[in-house]
């Protein structure tokens, strides 16, 4: 890849973003997913899984001010084709974005991938953990996390 866009979404949305990182200056995208705005989860199809929930505002007041500090154009709707739309405004012969563990990252990263050459850089874990994190609640990562982030800088 030579032009790539760089797609960033809400799993390593930080300075520290490894497609920012390694591609400076590249026009870099974040798609407020409408979908799962409205609570609609169409890549999950397990019908165990507990009802999604709209996104809360102040959830989506975090990722926008988050988002303010990065150089990043903002849209919102179906975050593949806006990615799609957005990589074919700027000529980009490839997308790069940073890895994911929601499975909703990794469909629409399949959907990219089958239209531009797709790379997924790896994340610097925050914290590393040891147990599985139910990733649904913030509060539920937090509870295992915070202990570890506090024992970091008090060393």
């Amino acid at each position: 890849m030579q032009q790539p866009i760089l797609w960033i979404h809400g799993e390593a949305l930080g300075p520290a973003n490894p497609a920012l990182l390694a591609h400076p200056g590249r026009p870099a995208v974040f798609v407020f997913d409408e979908a799962l705005l409205a609570g609609e989860s169409p890549t999950t199809h397990d019908p165990a899984a507990t009802q999604p929930q709209p996104v809360s505002l102040k959830r989506i007041a975090f990722l926008y001010e988050c988002l303010l500090e990065l150089p990043v154009s903002l849209r919102r709707g179906d975050v593949a084709a806006e990615v799609l739309q957005f990589a074919r405004a700027h000529g980009a012969d490839g997308i790069v974005t940073s890895a994911a563990i929601d499975p909703r990252m990794l469909a629409i990263a399949h959907q990219l991938e089958a239209a531009l050459p797709l790379q997924v850089l790896p994340v610097e874990p925050f914290v590393a953990l040891s147990d599985p994190v139910d990733l649904r609640r913030f509060s539920r990562y937090w509870r295992q996390a915070e202990p570890r982030v506090w024992d970091h800088w008090s060393s």
